[in-house]
């Protein structure tokens, strides 16, 4: 069976512990308006974080990777993929299972979504910023 989620507003890290579980479980999850997705922290730390990672790779450096995506929907996989297990089958048959895209689809717009608690509207206070906003500041286009 299919589980159709729908990450607006979701903490990225929460969401993508309950979805990690899931797919090992043998479900396949269909992730819905990734570019919504938060992230909790202050702005400017996240843009550090994530820029730092992106740039590991590139210009005079000997490595050679790892390269992390830019686009809204490759970072919210690669966060669930960062939570299986990767050395074994099992964890790359999970990552398989998993679909994620940035809007909703028009054939999948009247789809029944499952609700996990991940939300981070109940927690008061709290700064966050959104996956759109964080590969737009990296310079992805969608």
């Amino acid at each position: 069976m299919v589980k159709y989620i729908d990450a607006d507003k979701m903490i990225l890290g929460r969401m993508s512990s309950i979805v990690a579980k899931m797919l090992l479980n043998g479900e396949e999850v269909v992730i819905l308006n990734a570019e919504r997705t938060a992230i909790v922290g202050n702005k400017y730390t996240i843009y550090r974080r994530y820029g730092d990672r992106r740039h590991l790779g590139d210009g005079n450096s000997k490595r050679k990777g790892p390269f992390y995506p830019r686009m809204p929907d490759r970072i919210v996989k690669r966060t669930v993929k960062g939570m299986l297990p990767k050395e074994n089958t099992r964890g790359r048959e999970a990552l398989k299972r998993l679909k994620v895209y940035i809007g909703t689809p028009a054939e999948l717009k009247k789809v029944k979504l499952t609700e996990i608690d991940a939300k981070v509207d109940g927690i008061e206070g709290t700064t966050y910023i959104t996956v759109g906003d964080l590969a737009r500041h990296m310079g992805a286009k969608f």
